[in-house]
């Protein structure tokens, strides 16, 4: 059967690329996820893999010339998924009996389960889960194990129908991009991985337990032990935080940042990293490894804090005017557009209008120059169970309220999935975000960089209120504009929500652009 290779997507804004280097010709035997030619963009040189087992038949494009998004580059004919992969089981294994080596038994069959790729500036990922383990039949395009980088999880789908003969990559290890994760073999496989295991394992575990710490069973991660070998440090100088105590890099860097600290400092405060605590405390504790996501939020927030003049001004809006209009037209706006009508587009709304009022909080610091975007990428925060995410919608200013609010459920949903790309996180200009949803009354937002401004929304309160000298009870929201002072000044951040609360406060100004 013949099988297209296409042009991948080629990222933000990126229409076209150059085809720079073919690495196989046709007639050649290629392995699924096996590189065969590298595009030239831009901003990127991206590598094209293998989308399946097989022959290389033509070559469409050639070097040289240049193609678009989803162009075809060349087909492919499947039928010898295992032709490459025997010659290099069997060079691994030379010298070994054949009975004793799993992936020998199925080399004619076998299939390698390959990191997919990452996305643009994303080296590597940590394996968090697997479905399946060793002698399970899964069928092609099931779900094998899901990894997590340090933006998005990736779940990794089965290359092809068979049986799961060996898992390269254990959960906690930390996996380079186009590294191999598994084998999947053929229904025949099965036994015989499950026979040669027994015989195996006196082998394997020698091998597992490299580098371990205290004696344990387990392997470290393969980015941990080329860095202790370009570091000079030995496993038993690193302490594992990875799961059964296998080392990982973070690991290996901590000990190499402090040589000097472990070697000099009394031994109790090397041991240490905080106060000592009880040991019936400790025992009613639990320590869990930060997710490379959450990692992520943390060191992004920290950096936006040290590298911004982060600044924050308040102000509030009576909401009277906005609910009143929801109220009327939500069932005949939900009949029209089969959304239901929110807050969330009445507020992207405003911000596009003060926006054009003050472009120096859409735009951003580059060196020594400012960008001001002549456009509106609105990044929306969104909480899931894995952590802050902010997708981001496209060209909001050319949006109707419809629009804006399908894309906000559309984007809402594949976060608390964990389906975003990262394309869908990158390339935003301003930020709201909605501690409101959570019952917050007022906070002060961090900016998501290298954007100039966020605005906090909060809780709708009824308050007491001062209207034509009399005590009237209305629905009152704090605003929150958190602003880099090196580019916004005071009187914009205050001009911006002044003209986001006369927007919400009177909805017909953004009918009248006024």
């Amino acid at each position: 059967m013949s099988v297209e290779v296409r042009v991948p997507t080629l990222g933000e804004s990126v229409t076209e690329a150059t085809v720079a280097t073919w690495f196989k010709k046709p007639g050649d035997t290629v392995a699924v996820d096996e590189m065969l030619c590298e595009l030239e963009t831009d901003k990127v040189t991206v590598e094209v893999p293998s989308p399946a087992a097989g022959t290389l038949g033509e070559i469409v494009a050639a070097e040289g010339e240049t193609v678009g998004v989803d162009a075809l580059l060349a087909t492919l004919s499947e039928g010898d998924a295992g032709s490459k992969a025997a010659p290099k089981a069997k060079e691994a294994a030379k010298g070994d009996d054949a009975a004793s080596n799993p992936r020998e038994e199925v080399s004619g069959e076998a299939v390698d389960v390959m990191v997919p790729t990452l996305g643009e500036s994303v080296t590597e990922a940590t394996v968090s889960t697997w479905f399946k383990k060793v002698g399970d039949t899964v069928a092609q395009d099931e779900m094998l194990c899901e990894l997590e980088t340090d933006k998005v999880s990736v779940e990794v789908p089965s290359p092809a129908a068979g049986v799961l003969s060996e898992i390269l990559a254990e959960e906690g290890t930390t996996v380079e991009a186009s590294a191999k994760l598994g084998v999947i073999g053929g229904a025949s496989g099965a036994a015989a991985s499950a026979s040669a295991s027994p015989s195996t394992s006196g082998a394997a575990a020698p091998a597992a337990s490299k580098g371990s710490a205290e004696g344990k069973d387990v392997a470290n991660a393969p980015s941990a032990e080329k860095l202790m070998a370009d570091k000079g440090i030995s496993a038993d100088q690193v302490t594992g935080t990875g799961r059964d105590g296998r080392i990982m890099k973070e690991d290996v860097m901590k000990a190499a940042q402090a040589p000097a600290a472990q070697s000099s400092a009394p031994a109790p405060a090397a041991q240490a990293p905080r106060a000592p605590v009880a040991a019936e405390d400790e025992s009613r504790e639990e320590r869990v490894k930060m997710t490379r996501l959450r990692q992520t939020i943390a060191r992004r927030l920290k950096d936006a804090q040290n590298t911004a003049a982060i600044l924050t001004t308040y102000n509030e809006v009576d909401m009277t005017e906005v609910m009143a209009l929801r109220n009327e037209y939500k069932e005949l706006f939900l009949k029209k557009h089969g959304v239901k009508l929110g807050f969330m587009s009445f507020f992207t709304k405003a911000c596009v209008h003060a926006l054009r009022e003050v472009p120096e909080v859409n735009a951003e610091i580059d060196g020594t120059d400012i960008v001001y975007k002549n456009f509106v990428h609105m990044g929306i925060a969104a909480g899931t169970p894995q952590g802050l995410v902010v997708p981001v919608i496209r060209d909001v200013d050319q949006m109707s309220f419809a629009d804006i609010e399908k894309a906000i459920g559309e984007k809402g949903a594949r976060a608390r999935d964990g389906k975003l790309s990262m394309a869908e996180m990158q390339g935003g200009t301003f930020t709201i975000s909605n501690g409101g949803v959570y019952g917050s009354l007022m906070s002060s937002p961090i900016l998501n960089p290298p954007q100039s401004g966020i605005l906090g929304m909060h809780k709708i309160q009824d308050r007491p209120m001062a209207i034509g000298g009399e005590v009237k009870i209305r629905p009152m929201m704090y605003l929150a504009l958190s602003y880099d002072h090196r580019i916004v000044d005071g009187k914009g951040a205050v001009t911006f929500l002044v003209r986001v609360k006369e927007a919400l406060e009177d909805p017909r100004r953004l009918l009248m652009d006024l």
